[in-house]
């Protein structure tokens, strides 16, 4: 029976591969096929992210927006944080649907189903199955069909950190890998090298390491599929979701606004700020449409934005036009490197609440050059060893992908598969 895996590597940019920092994916990369020229979604963030993948689709199909998103609720604009354990179910309570489209857990729900390990947050992880057609195992509770928590002893019971990824491995091998009754499709979903690279600086000593202890889970990883028996018939995928920059300033819209008197206070509703890190959603009352094109103004002229895309251009880069937002931005990058030499610096959108970006260390969700660079290897049929294709792939090929290899007619997907001998040269 065919079935695929697919290992992802939380925040992983491919320009930081190597055979001294992470010696497992170096050498896989000679066993594999990459893809030098991938790219992720906009935003760039794990929450849409996983969407994406889930479902094969860009945010304007699966309609999560960002990892920070607002829904319209009685009459206002109300800003969610969607890693939150039940901001899906909350949104489909709202909305009428947790995501637009349907998951690969729900395609493949009586075709060998899905199973997900994901130490990333909650939100993430569930956005691969929000509606419980197969098995999600997190740190925040762990779901089989119907949603119905697994039973006792067989939750994922870990922390965000080394120890944890190394557990969770563990549980993925002996659950999806090695299983006598295995599912049609397996996903790994590390939560680093992402959590660390969000508070030590890109190169450091601290961030290095944690890239050797990622890459050894992979190798675990690869090791057991390349050890079955059936190996020929798994088609294994090694990635990421999406790369890194490095926060060199951090920017506080809503009050630039609110300076700017396009807001009307730091606690109004009429104007609302999503910052998705590096990028950021704004979202308009239509009660003050009359000062859209002056927010626009205000927005093309700050020296901190990088593009600026109206609702005229969402389509074009794949943004969600229903319920969504009045402006995205993608905050200004450059190539400019740190003091360990990993280039790629950029401004940041101030986050709401207590949590704080730390200057030096890393961020994603907007358009930078190095945001928009995770990695893809792939092994299995179709595919050729030691070898690099250099024609364009995104995340939303993905999806595709597996269907193509397991054999299923591809539903409506916006990605291509990427398969050699169905592939557009």
């Amino acid at each position: 029976m065919r079935r695929a895996v697919l290992v992802i590597l939380d925040g992983l940019r491919r320009d930081l591969i190597s055979e001294v920092n992470t010696p497992h994916l170096y050498a896989f990369s000679h066993r594999a096929e990459q893809f030098s020229a991938h790219r992720t979604v906009f935003p760039s963030c794990t929450r849409v992210v996983s969407a994406s993948i889930a479902t094969g689709c860009r945010p304007a199909r699966h309609g999560l927006a960002g990892n920070t998103m607002v829904l319209t609720e009685n009459g206002r604009l109300v800003r969610h944080d969607a890693g939150k354990p039940d901001f899906l179910q909350h949104k489909r309570d709202v909305t009428g649907r947790s995501l637009h489209v349907p998951t690969m857990a729900e395609l493949l729900a009586d075709e060998g189903g899905v199973v997900i390990f994901s130490n990333v947050s909650p939100g993430a992880a569930y956005a691969h199955d929000p509606d419980g057609f197969g098995h999600v195992y997190h740190r925040a509770g762990s779901f089989g069909p119907g949603r119905q928590p697994v039973t006792s002893g067989y939750e994922l019971k870990i922390a965000l950190d080394t120890e944890g990824e190394s557990v969770m491995t563990d549980r993925f091998i002996t659950r999806v890998v090695s299983a006598r009754n295995c599912p049609a499709l397996g996903v790994l979903w590390m939560g680093e090298p992402d959590a660390s690279q969000h508070n030590f600086p890109l190169g450091s000593p601290e961030h290095l390491a944690i890239l050797r202890s990622a890459d050894a889970h992979a190798g675990r990883v690869i090791a057991a599929v390349e050890a079955m028996d059936d190996r020929h018939d798994i088609l294994l995928m090694i990635g990421s979701d999406h790369g890194h920059q490095i926060v060199d300033k951090v920017i506080d819209i809503e009050a630039e606004l609110v300076s700017a008197g396009l807001k009307n206070n730091m606690e109004s509703d009429d104007v609302v700020v999503a910052s998705n890190g590096t990028s950021v959603l704004i979202y308009m009352d239509p009660k003050v449409a009359s000062r859209k094109s002056e927010i626009g103004f205000f927005l093309r002229a700050s020296t901190w934005a990088g593009h600026v895309f109206t609702r005229s251009e969402f389509e074009s880069v794949g943004i969600p036009l229903e319920e969504g937002p009045e402006f995205a931005v993608s905050m200004l990058s450059t190539e400019e490197t740190n003091d360990y030499g990993v280039p790629g610096k950029g401004f940041t959108a101030r986050r709401a609440g207590d949590k704080a970006d730390i200057l030096g260390a890393g961020q994603h969700g907007g358009m930078g050059i190095f945001e928009q660079m995770p990695f893809l290897m792939i092994a299995g049929q179709d595919f050729t060893p030691d070898s690099v294709r250099t024609s364009a792939s995104c995340v939303i090929d993905i999806a595709p992908t597996i269907f193509a290899h397991l054999g299923k007619s591809l539903p409506s997907f916006d990605g291509k598969s990427l398969q050699h001998e169905i592939r557009e040269e």
